[in-house]
C-alpha cells in the first residue's frame, strides 16, 4: 500500500513514482485509487510531483533500449533484467524511483548552436515545428525540453515563426532583456548593443532580463520596439513587418531610420566593414529601400538616400558627408 502522506520533496517525489507504477501497472483495487485520490487533492505539490513522474515514466518507455543501456552502464554487476523486465510490476517502483531521480542526467536537454557567415542567410527547422529564419553575421543557440523552448541570441538578427504550444513557452534571451511568446511570428535583431522586436502574427512579451531594470512590454502585430541596452525605457513604434521581414529576400527598408543602423545592416552582409566618419552623419535619418547584392552597388544606392561618398581603404569604407551636394 503507497503511503499518502510523507514529509519533503523527496518523499513527495518517491510516493509520486510509487503511484505512477500503479496505475501503469493497471490493477489498482478500489482502496488503492480512494487512497491515491486523496493523495492527489491533498495538495498542489502533490500533483505537480505527479505530472512530473509521469513525464518521466513516459520518456523513459520512449527511451526504451537506449535508458537501460545507460541504466546498465551506470551499475556493476550488469543488472540481470531486461527492459520488460524493468517495467513489469515487481521492479516498477524501484524503476520510477531511479527514473525520478536520474532522469536530469538521461533526459538532459540537447542544446544546438547556429551560426552564419557574414552575407549568409540560413532557415532552421526545430524539432518543435518552429522555423527560425538566420540574417548574415548571426549566432544564436536553442534549447528544447518538455517544458521549455529557450534560445539565446547572442548577436544578428532572427525571423521566428514559433509554433503554438501554450505548455511549452518559447523565450529569446537577448542582451538585457528576455523575449517569451507561445505561437507567433516576429523579427528579432541585436547590433551593437541595440534590440528591435517586430511582429507580424501573433503577441510577444519583452521583459527585462533577471537583474535588469525595467518594466514589461506588450507588442502585436504591426508594432515594433527597440531598446537601448542598459536603458530601462523601450521605444513603441508603428511598423510594417513585410517591410522588416524583407531581408530574407534580399531587400532592406527603412523608414526614418538612422545611418548608423543601416550600416550596422550592412556590416552583417559584407566582409569589408564600413564606418561613419562622424556622429552627425551617423544620426541621419534614412527612407528607402535597399537591395542586397555587392557592396560597391548598395553604398552606390545609398548615396542616393542620403549625401555620402565613400572612402576606400585597406581597413574598410569610410563613408563621409559629401560636402559639394549639401550646396
Amino acid at each position: 500500500m503507497v503511503q499518502a502522506w510523507r514529509n519533503g520533496d523527496d518523499a513527495r517525489r518517491e510516493d509520486a513514482a510509487a503511484w505512477v507504477v500503479r496505475l501503469e501497472a493497471g490493477d489498482l483495487t478500489d482502496a488503492e485509487a480512494v487512497a491515491f485520490d486523496g493523495w492527489l487533492s491533498a495538495g498542489p505539490e502533490n500533483a505537480l510531483a505527479f505530472d512530473a513522474a509521469m513525464s518521466v515514466s513516459q520518456a523513459y518507455a520512449a527511451a526504451g533500449d537506449a535508458v537501460t543501456l545507460e541504466l546498465g552502464a551506470r551499475r556493476s554487476p550488469p543488472p540481470a533484467y531486461g527492459r520488460r523486465a524493468v517495467m513489469g510490476v515487481g521492479a516498477m517502483a524501484a524503476a520510477a524511483a531511479l527514473a525520478v531521480v536520474i532522469a536530469p542526467q538521461l533526459v538532459t536537454a540537447d542544446t544546438q548552436t547556429y551560426v552564419t557567415a557574414k552575407g549568409e542567410r540560413r532557415t532552421v527547422q526545430l524539432a518543435d515545428g518552429s522555423t527560425i529564419d538566420l540574417n548574415g553575421g548571426t549566432r544564436l543557440s536553442v534549447t528544447l525540453d518538455r517544458d521549455m523552448r529557450r534560445v539565446s541570441l547572442d548577436q544578428g538578427q532572427a525571423v521566428f515563426d514559433v509554433a503554438h504550444a501554450p505548455d511549452r513557452p518559447f523565450t529569446i534571451a537577448v542582451g538585457d532583456r528576455t523575449v517569451r511568446v507561445v505561437g507567433t511570428q516576429f523579427d528579432v535583431r541585436r547590433l551593437e548593443g541595440k534590440l528591435s522586436v517586430t511582429v507580424a502574427r501573433g503577441a510577444v512579451e519583452v521583459r527585462p532580463a533577471a537583474g535588469a531594470a525595467g518594466r514589461a512590454y506588450r507588442l502585436h502585430p504591426g508594432q515594433r520596439l527597440d531598446h537601448q541596452e542598459g536603458a530601462t525605457i523601450a521605444q513603441i513604434a508603428p511598423a510594417t513587418a513585410e517591410e522588416v521581414l524583407g531581408w530574407r529576400q534580399g531587400r532592406m527598408v527603412y523608414r526614418e531610420q538612422p545611418l548608423s543602423e543601416v550600416v550596422a545592416d550592412l556590416n552583417q552582409q559584407f566582409a569589408t566593414p564600413i564606418r561613419i566618419e562622424d556622429a552627425a552623419l551617423a544620426r541621419t535619418p534614412i527612407s528607402g529601400v535597399l537591395i542586397i547584392d555587392d557592396q560597391a552597388s548598395v553604398i552606390q544606392r545609398l548615396a542616393l538616400l542620403v549625401p555620402i561618398r565613400a572612402v576606400r581603404s585597406d581597413a574598410g569604407v569610410v563613408l563621409r558627408r559629401d560636402v559639394a551636394s549639401d550646396r
